[in-house]
């Protein structure tokens, strides 16, 4: 098919070619034949001839055809001037663009051709411009005139799509004829010249799902119900064919990939109807028991599922969650199981869509159910109390050995195992209980005080005789009931004043009580004085009924120099079974005080100084105090003033301390060999210094040709002036510069380094060795190895 289409081209093309050269050749004859109007004579009015001279070019729109491959150049046309007798004596000229080199002129016929193959798509026209000159001179005979060399276009272009591959989506079951997506294609051939650009779409690959508009290149969805679970993904090609979609045309094809979109289609459902699980009973509220999984063949959003229990027998033990990761139901415990109480539970659970479309709710329900079996398995369970918690009473002073409850723990297996019972002793470090380890009778071992302590909160524990690991722990809280042991006393060590000038009747105190016991033996209490002393002439108490009395001044006039401390004996009663009481002692001191009772002086106080200080002595008292305590302070800062000196005098040379060890002398300890203060002092470097070891006949002077030392002190320069002066001075000794040796210190912890006495040591080395070290070590031999021989000798 191929070829004849190329025959068919090649055809037409030759059929265009043979067209334009007629034309061509037609438009010559016209002009050789067309007469010129030059030369032509008009007679004037008044006879005069007169010349009227007219533009004699002979032409039209020049055309040729594009992509011509013959062997000669193609014609495009001839021009021609009225002027032009033929006799050669014209030239034409051709100049604009592509003039010689890609039109041609022949410039005595005029005639024009193109040398080259034109591409009207690179190129669709040509402006050029003509000139008849005269051949000798190139005088112009004609004024330029532009033309036009339009390419005339054949179909050499196929059709592009404007992408090589295409990507659309479609949701799934859309109706017939829904756009999927729209192609374009370009040729680009002239669209104004036949049919060579105008393009048909047809579709190759991809029915019957889609079609395709042949005019605008939209593709539609041709079936209905396209279902993404059963085929995704569709690959169409589409053709785009110029020349109408006739035989000869040019054509393209691009690929269109086509998604089908989800849609929420397809209700979950379980792969089974019946799911079989199993739990301990030993299992912990929120443990898992199992999953289930309903399968939804949608994807995203319109395949999650939501569970839920929604019938069953266990809707109160287990409870279901979403674990959308997976879409997965899990199955999870609520509360505690027992084995022995129910064996087995059932489940109704439902999976249903989260997302519903509307759409397709026709296609519903859009849930499942499935039915869950739970076994519950036996455990080996510890033994279980009959309360969470137990609570008990006992008197306090109880004896020992009274009862104070009875704790019961069982094992909720099906063994049934034996109970021991044992008190947690962190809980009771006093040992104040006892249980009984087969019954669990809790006693007491010793006597309880509620008023120590009112509660005990003890553990107990209940094992297994057989199964030690088993235990079960509970709390015991055991209440001290109060007894009434406990007599009032004051409620605080109480001390009354009473002013002398007190009057009679007049209250000067009120006291409370406290008693240790419980509410019911405690108040109210019962204020009263012994009977032996219940006509007191000084004092009388009155009870308020509230827990408080009040104490009152029975008679006038007390006198702290007759009696200054009275002691009032009070007798205080609780309200409990038997009541209690005691008796105890208030003390009330005689005062002074002045006319409004206010309080001056009592015996507690040394009263002796009766008229106390008054406020101006007080300060001069401080004002005296403050004046010693600066006249202290001036003397010991004058004091320490008088011990500094007046004149501060230079820190002692640390190079004083400077020992040097580079001299064979005494070592640390031998600081008399020479006077580091003479190197060091300045004074000496500027002059001739006195002696100080002798008096001198007559004062040195130094020669005139040394050189005084530099202001910084060198201690290598003044040592070699020093031994120049003293080299020629013959009246000074060189006592300066005398070494001692003799002084090699005492007390060194190294010993002798020495082995010239060696020999008459009592050494037990043997130096026989160094007999074989050769000639250079002869000299040690000997030295070393004539022990022997002495020896032997003596």
């Amino acid at each position: 098919p191929k070829m004849k289409e190329d025959h068919c081209l090649h055809a037409a093309l030759l059929c265009l070619g043979v067209l334009c050269y007629s034309q061509a050749l037609a438009t010559e004859r016209l002009s050789h034949t067309r007469p010129s109007l030059h030369g032509h004579l008009e007679k004037g009015k008044e006879g005069q001839v007169l010349h009227r001279s007219k533009r004699g070019w002979v032409w039209n729109q020049f055309f040729v055809i594009e992509e011509y491959t013959g062997p000669d150049p193609v014609l495009v046309g001839r021009l021609h001037s009225d002027i032009d007798s033929g006799d050669g004596n014209i030239k034409y000229i051709l100049s604009g663009e592509g003039a010689g080199i890609i039109f041609v002129i022949d410039d005595k016929s005029g005639n024009i051709h193109a040398t080259k193959t034109l591409d009207r798509e690179e190129r669709a026209q040509y402006t050029l411009t003509a000139q008849a000159v005269d051949r000798n001179t190139n005088r112009p005979l004609e004024p330029p005139s532009e033309f036009i060399v339009k390419v005339q276009d054949i179909n050499d272009n196929p059709p592009e799509f404007l992408h090589e591959n295409y990507h659309a989506n479609v949701p799934e079951r859309s109706n017939v004829g829904t756009s999927v997506i729209q192609v374009t294609a370009s040729d680009a051939d002239d669209p104004t010249y036949g049919n060579s650009a105008k393009l048909v779409y047809s579709i190759l690959e991809g029915q019957p799902y889609f079609s395709v508009e042949a005019q605008t290149g939209i593709i539609r969805t041709a079936l209905p119900n396209m279902d993404r679970e059963a085929k995704e993904e569709y690959h169409v090609v589409i053709q785009a064919k110029d020349m109408g979609g006739h035989m000869g045309g040019l054509s393209g094809t691009t690929k269109v990939t086509i998604t089908l979109t989800d849609v929420n289609d397809n209700p979950p459902k379980f792969p089974q109807s019946v799911y079989q699980m199993s739990v301990s009973e030993a299992a912990v509220p929120g443990e898992e028991v199992g999953r289930v999984k309903a399968k939804d063949p949608d994807i995203g959003e319109n395949g999650l599922v939501a569970y839920s229990i929604i019938d069953g027998d266990g809707m109160d033990m287990f409870e279901i969650t979403t674990d959308y990761e997976t879409q997965e139901g899990v199955v999870k415990l609520k509360k505690t199981l027992d084995y022995e109480t129910k064996k087995s539970y059932s489940l109704k659970v439902e999976a249903a869509n989260v997302h519903i479309d509307p759409k397709f709710i026709s296609n519903g329900p859009f849930k499942d159910t499935v039915t869950v079996k739970i076994a519950v398995e036996d455990a080996d369970e510890p033994p279980v109390f009959l309360k969470p918690s137990y609570i008990f009473e006992v008197q306090e002073n109880a004896a020992s050995g009274t009862v104070v409850g009875k704790v019961h723990a069982k094992d909720p297996d099906a063994a049934n195992s034996a109970i021991r019972y044992s008190i947690d002793r962190h809980t009771d470090l006093e040992r104040y209980f006892v249980i009984n380890a087969e019954d669990g009778n809790i006693k007491t071992i010793k006597t309880l005080d509620r008023e120590e302590m009112a509660w005990h909160n003890i553990s107990v524990f209940a094992v297994e005789v057989h199964k030690q690991h088993q235990e079960a722990k509970v709390p015991v809280a055991i209440k001290v009931v109060d007894i009434n042991d406990n007599a009032p006393k004051f409620a605080a060590a109480y001390e009354a004043f009473v002013c002398e000038n007190a009057r009679s009747n007049q209250q000067f105190i009120t006291i409370s009580a406290d008693d240790k016991d419980d509410s019911a033996n405690g108040p109210r209490f019962i204020f009263s004085l012994p009977p032996e002393i219940i006509h007191n002439p000084n004092f009388t108490l009155r009870d308020n009924r509230d827990n408080t009395a009040s104490v009152l001044v029975r008679r006038e006039g007390f006198s702290r120099q007759k009696q200054d401390l009275y002691l009032l004996p009070i007798v205080i009663s609780d309200g409990g079974v038997p009541p209690l009481s005691s008796t105890n002692t208030l003390t009330i001191r005689v005062c002074g005080c002045d006319g409004g009772g206010a309080l001056l002086s009592c015996n507690a106080e040394a009263y002796v100084l009766n008229a106390g200080l008054s406020t101006g002595a007080l300060i001069a008292i401080l004002a005296c105090i403050i004046i010693l305590l600066v006249i202290v302070v001036l003397f010991v800062t004058l004091k320490r003033q008088k011990k500094e000196p007046l004149i501060v005098f230079e820190e002692e040379d640390v190079r004083e301390n400077i020992i040097t060890y580079d001299d064979e002398g005494g070592g640390e300890e031998d600081t008399e060999a020479f006077d580091i203060a003479t190197l060091q002092n300045p004074d000496g470097i500027n002059g001739f210094m006195p002696r100080k070891d002798i008096k001198p006949e007559y004062q040195y002077l130094p020669r005139p040709g040394l050189r005084p030392a530099p202001n910084s002190v060198d201690v290598d320069d003044f040592i070699n002036t020093r031994i120049q002066e003293a080299d020629n001075d013959p009246t000074a000794p060189p006592y300066d510069s005398i070494q001692i040796y003799g002084y090699e210190g005492r007390g060194s912890v190294a010993g002798s380094l020495s082995s010239l006495e060696s020999a008459t040591t009592d050494s037990d080395l043997d130096y026989d060795y160094l007999q074989n070290w050769g000639p250079r070590f002869k000299k040690l031999a000997d030295l070393y190895g004539s022990k022997d021989t002495f020896d032997d000798d003596s």
